[in-house]
């Protein structure tokens, strides 16, 4: 487990990690980023492992030394975690949570924030990395390894970071101590400050290819070649959401569900239903909602390109094409662009904290008006 031949594709990121490992040219500072569900966090820890392990092999960490037993279980002294959390006080820090993050890297080396914000039971609040977090980076990295070797930071969504805390970290990471890593892994690097961008070397993770998610499918999920390689194409690059389709994820059948109603309830301008219908939204949770929204952009896209019947564009699921049959005509091209604005706007709106009674029923009403066309 978190070792780079469990990884899914991504090769040639291995072999350049692999190949800075083997000519001692490691940098202070990382930053791995790309789409969701592309095996980010997995690549640093595996290679997190391989630089605390004591008897790498060139290829690998070697698996059975102490030092990769206890990566095994995430405890390793020399391995740090930051990452979004709830904030209880101005003193709130990641190691708050850290039995939780520990139960979590475990169940999923695919990480997602909505998943993590579940997992925290976050409802209306949004998980941030929080001032103090900083002053504990700095003094955890100040100590010395426990085996006088490297010490492992990894950093998860340094884009949620306030800014004072992003400043306060930019000695450390310009001059960290000697064999100190830094590993950040962003699924939005356009907000990330350059000061801190300019200090890592920048490693875009592309989507996984679907020749790569259809063998581990077939391999390790035991799923046949021919539903394999059909999970794949629908997983558009991203190991998550193809780990979800063979799942059946309660969280995708929810947000079809809502988005039939949402549509249903649209075209027959039932004022009365859609306010019920946006007051539930509103319930959920801002991770819930801002993944539902995206979740409809998906589905408002895909519908239309159902149109040209074409199905290797078209990116949805058996229950979403059945869907799509009968509504797939009702998105096209007098609406769909604005959907997708409504949508966008809608999402906006919630990650800055806009009262969402009133982002979803504006949205509504602005719905019912572009289904009529």
């Amino acid at each position: 487990m978190f070792q780079f031949q469990d990884i899914t594709g991504q090769e040639k990121t291995k072999q350049k990690l692999l190949k800075e490992f083997d000519e001692k040219r490691i940098p202070n500072a990382l930053l791995l980023y790309g789409p969701e569900g592309t095996g980010k966090m997995a690549l640093a820890l595996a290679f997190a492992r391989l630089l605390l392990c004591q008897k790498p092999n060139g290829d690998d960490a070697c698996g059975t030394c102490p030092s990769c037993r206890q990566m095994d279980k995430l405890v390793h002294p020399d391995l740090h975690f930051v990452f979004p959390v709830l904030k209880k006080d101005k003193d709130t820090i990641s190691d708050d949570y850290i039995k939780e993050w520990r139960e979590f890297l475990l169940e999923t080396t695919y990480p997602s924030l909505s998943k993590w914000s579940d997992k925290l039971k976050v409802g209306n609040s949004q998980p941030g990395i929080f001032a103090k977090e900083s002053d504990d980076i700095i003094r955890k990295l100040s100590l010395k390894s426990s085996e006088n070797g490297y010490k492992v930071m990894i950093v998860w969504m340094p884009e949620k970071m306030r800014e004072e805390t992003e400043n306060k970290i930019l000695k450390i990471l310009e001059e960290p101590p000697l064999k100190t890593v830094f590993i950040m892994v962003s699924d939005n690097q356009e907000n990330i400050l350059q000061t801190i961008k300019s200090r890592t070397q920048n490693i875009q993770i592309p989507p996984i290819s679907e020749k790569d998610i259809a063998e581990t499918l077939h391999n390790k999920w035991q799923l046949g070649e021919k539903d394999a390689a059909d999970v794949a194409h629908l997983a558009n690059g991203n190991m998550l959401k193809a780990i979800e389709t063979i799942t059946n994820s309660e969280a995708n059948q929810q947000n079809l569900t809502l988005f039939m109603e949402l549509m249903r309830l649209s075209y027959m301008r039932s004022i009365k239903d859609l306010k019920g219908w946006s007051e539930k939204l509103a319930a959920i949770g801002r991770e819930k909602q801002k993944n539902f929204l995206e979740y409809a952009q998906h589905m408002v896209r895909e519908n239309f390109i159902n149109n040209f019947h074409n199905k290797d564009l078209v990116y949805m699921n058996a229950k979403e094409r059945n869907f799509a049959i009968k509504f797939s005509p009702y998105i096209n091209e007098y609406n769909a662009i604005g959907l997708m604005n409504q949508l966008d706007l809608a999402e906006q709106h919630i990650i800055q904290n806009v009262n969402a009674k009133m982002v979803f029923f504006d949205f509504v009403l602005k719905t019912i008006m572009l289904l009529k066309h």
